[in-house]
């Protein structure tokens, strides 16, 4: 169907944004909502409300934050691939961390962005994604080629995740159903490749780097 002008209407492109801080998440959404071939129409606070969101109301892209309560956008990005594998993903941070850089990558994520980012930059970037493109930005990539791969292995990484409540030994045995000694070698590897001095350094390093 055409307008009065005999031009055919813009087909919008459906978004999902995923954003905890509701101001936040509420701007964003106003922003895109300017664009005139996108529309927001989906909004979630929770990570694990985005699959149920989108099995209810099916979009293009989905625009997730990367931390939120109940899964995390990275978690949640791979459960979208994994069921929705037409679906874009665009993962935005607050935190320019280079190891998010390379999980959400793993995660199957399409784009990866800062969220001060301006909203035309966000807006090109989802039209680049549903082209086929993988968007990154240039300074977050630029730092994960310069800071390398993540040098702890999964098992150390869920170690120091348990140790980062300030659980003992035994309880992170417990927790992960590993022996005692098996956690204290997990623990001292993870700590002599972070660099750090105790487990809570090795905790706050690998924390800050994105590699937990």
């Amino acid at each position: 169907m055409t307008d009065p002008h005999g031009e055919q209407p813009v087909k919008k492109v459906r978004l999902l944004l995923a954003e905890d801080q509701s101001m936040v998440r509420e701007a964003l959404a106003a922003l895109l909502g300017l664009e005139p071939d996108m529309e927001v129409v989906v909004q979630a606070a929770r990570g694990d409300e985005v699959a149920g969101a989108v099995r209810e109301q099916p979009v293009d892209v989905a625009l997730l934050d990367i931390e939120m309560p109940g899964l995390s956008g990275l978690d949640a990005a791979a459960l979208l691939r994994a069921e929705f594998p037409a679906l874009k993903v665009v993962i935005l941070t607050t935190f320019g961390r280079p190891g998010y850089l390379r999980r959400a990558m793993e995660s199957g994520a399409d784009a990866f962005l800062v969220k001060d980012a301006p909203a035309a930059q966000l807006a090109d970037a989802v039209r680049r994604v549903l082209r086929g493109e993988q968007v990154i930005d240039p300074a977050l990539a630029a730092a994960a080629l310069s800071e390398g791969a993540n040098p702890l292995t999964d098992r150390e990484c869920d170690v120091l995740r348990a140790a980062a409540d300030g659980s003992t030994n035994a309880e992170i045995a417990a927790a992960l159903h590993l022996s005692h000694g098996t956690v204290r070698n997990y623990l001292s590897t993870a700590i002599q490749k972070t660099g750090a001095r105790n487990r809570a350094e090795a905790v706050r390093t690998a924390g800050a780097k994105g590699w937990l």
